[in-house]
This record gives C-alpha cells, sequence and structure tokens, in this order.
C-alpha cells in the first residue's frame, strides 16, 4: 500500500516571532511540501489565541493554493456552528472556481477556542446538535443546487454556480461525527492528535454504516496526529519534551504558552502531571525516521486507512520543514510501499 501523507498547518506563531512571520511561514511550507508530493494541505481555525495566527482558513487557503501546483487546500476545519451556512458555502464555492479539484471543505463543530469567542463569532450560535445537523443539510444543498419545493433553497442560490464541488470532509475527535458522515455520505478524518482513543473503532463504524452520496461512493477516511521526525534521537526528544509540557499547559488553561526546551528541561512533572504526559503521547509520534516510519505505518494499519495528516510544531523553522522532508524521503518516493 502506497500512504499517502498530507499537512496541518495550524500556523503556529514561534517564540520570539509575530503572526505576519507565521503566514510566511506557510506560504513556504506550502510550496515545499507541494514540491515534496504531499496529497494536501489543510489550516486549522482557531481564535482567541495569541500563538496561533490561523483564524480564517478561507482566506489563506486563497493564497497558498495560488503559490502551488498539486497540493489540495482545504479547512481542517471550519467550525461551521461559527458561520452562516450560505457564506461558507460561497467562499467554498468560490475557492473552486479559482482552483477546480483543489479544494476541500473540512467541517467541524467545536467552537476553534473559547464559547464567548464563539458566541461572538455567531451569534446565533445555540451550540445545539439538532442546528448542526441543519447546517449540515443546508450547507449540502447550496453545494449541489437543491431545489427542494418549500424549502429556502428554493428561493436563494449560493453563488458562484459551478459544475463541481468542493470536496467535503467531517472532523472528528470524539468519532460521534462519524456517524453523522456515514449518514451524509462525506469523508472522514479522525483527530488522533486530540483524542488518541476510540479512532480505529469509530472509522470502522463509519465504513460499516456509509450511504454513498451524489459526490463520494466509497467511504474515505484519513487520521490526523503530531509528528515530529528528527535526524538524532537528542533532537527528538528535546522536541518530545516541549510537546510534553505544552500538551499539559493547554490543559490547565494555558493556552498561550509558548516554552523553549531550555526552559522546561528541568521541570519537575507531579505523579498526576506525568499521567497525563504519557496519555498525551499518545496523541504524538516523534523519533529518528527509522523510529517514526515504523510508528506510521502502524498507525495506517491501526485505522485502515492510507493517508496520514500531520502537524508539525518544532522550535525552528528549519527543523519542521526537515522533518516533513524526512517523511516524504521515507513514503512519497515510487518505490516506498509497505504491506
Amino acid at each position: 500500500m502506497k500512504l499517502k501523507l498530507s499537512v496541518l498547518d495550524q500556523t503556529p506563531i514561534r517564540r520570539g516571532s509575530t503572526a505576519q512571520e507565521a503566514l510566511q511561514e506557510s506560504i513556504r511550507l506550502a510550496r515545499f511540501t507541494d514540491s515534496l508530493g504531499y496529497t494536501r494541505y489543510w489550516l486549522s481555525e482557531h481564535h482567541n489565541i495569541a500563538t496561533l495566527a490561523g483564524a480564517a482558513p478561507e482566506v489563506l487557503i486563497s493564497r497558498l493554493a495560488g503559490e502551488t501546483k498539486n497540493l489540495r487546500f482545504g479547512s481542517g476545519g471550519i467550525m461551521l456552528p461559527n458561520h452562516s451556512t450560505l457564506k461558507v458555502a460561497e467562499n467554498f464555492r468560490l475557492l473552486e472556481a479559482l482552483y477546480p479539484g483543489r479544494i476541500d471543505l473540512g467541517i467541524g463543530r467545536a467552537p476553534g477556542g473559547d464559547r464567548l469567542t464563539a458566541s461572538l463569532l455567531n451569534p446565533t450560535n445555540t451550540f445545539s446538535p439538532k442546528d448542526y445537523i441543519q447546517q449540515l443539510v443546508d450547507l449540502k444543498a447550496f453545494l449541489s443546487d437543491d431545489k427542494e419545493a418549500g424549502t429556502v433553497h428554493e428561493k436563494v442560490t449560493a453563488i458562484p454556480r459551478i459544475p463541481t464541488q468542493p470536496e467535503l470532509w467531517m472532523l472528528t475527535s470524539s468519532g460521534e461525527s462519524a456517524y453523522i458522515a456515514a449518514h451524509f455520505g462525506m469523508a472522514l478524518s479522525f483527530a488522533h492528535f486530540i483524542n488518541p482513543i476510540g479512532g480505529p473503532e469509530a472509522i470502522q463504524a463509519y465504513r460499516e454504516q456509509f450511504k454513498p452520496s451524489d459526490q463520494l461512493q466509497e467511504p474515505q477516511a484519513s487520521v490526523g496526529i503530531f509528528v515530529f521526525c528528527g535526524e538524532t534521537e537528542e533532537k527528538a526528544a528535546q522536541v518530545q519534551a516541549v510537546m510534553d509540557y505544552r500538551l499539559l499547559s493547554i490543559e490547565k488553561g494555558k493556552i498561550d504558552e509558548s516554552p523553549s526546551y531550555e526552559s522546561i528541561k528541568s521541570y519537575a512533572y507531579s505523579r498526576e502531571e506525568l499521567a497525563r504526559v504519557q496519555f498525551n503521547r499518545m496523541r504524538t509520534i516523534t523519533g529518528t525516521p527509522d523510529v517514526v516510519k515504523e510508528r506510521l505505518k502502524q498507525l495506517a494499519r491501526t485505522y485502515n486507512v492510507d493517508e496520514i495528516v500531520i502537524a508539525t510544531f518544532a522550535d525552528t523553522l528549519e527543523d519542521r520543514f526537515r522533518s516533513y522532508e524526512l517523511l516524504a524521503e521515507m513514503f512519497l518516493l515510487p518505490a516506498n510501499v509497505f504491506q
């Protein structure tokens, strides 16, 4: 099986850097991974988090797709309850019109931050599962020009009208949305980097209950995970140590911390904190190329998928880019297949 690799870019603002520099890094990373043979480049939606620059994936997609030739670009994802469904449909129709066959619309329902911020983004947001399902119904109708009598779609058309649609993906970290994706005939990506438990079972349930749609006839799935590949064990261990501390800090509500290895290397974890560190390590894969290669192959087998979406954080641009390059050398050359 040939393993496809894709990128999840959360547009991190490195310590001592700026949002402008983070966005320029995303432009460079998109060009770089396009040249390496990656399949997709997804951008996340976050709000009220000072260490991330990606509040509007649809805006950045427009720029990055114009800088590249082969990559599919998409949202990983658009947090649908934060938005007007018609506006999302029109944004992604416009992107699809600009870059036909290269646009993914990944949908999620988490706030992408805190609930107060989400309520400001969309004051009508009730955080209701029923409302979310209705948004999905409306979104698919807007994208397919469904003019069902007696609905708003009979009178309102998402523009521009075009012959193709963006590829629809459902994002999930709990597994519950796997059933929604199966019902609507959407592709599914499980966020192992958020929750390392239950993903293979969710994807299996999705496959078993999948209903073909006009856009997708067979189930299609991927898994997302934090990955860092370093040329030395020392480099990989340092990145893992920073990730350990950072993920624990986020759980404590300290979402804007951006520690260096030097600042945390002597931190003494409590017994309870060490238990969380061990759990969180299941959300990451770090190591030298031989270690990372075997673990990614095992992850693909466990999930029964042929695509892994990779988010990489590193202290330097050079380390981040080199990690993606090492992964490409392992998996994206024509001879690199595994059983």
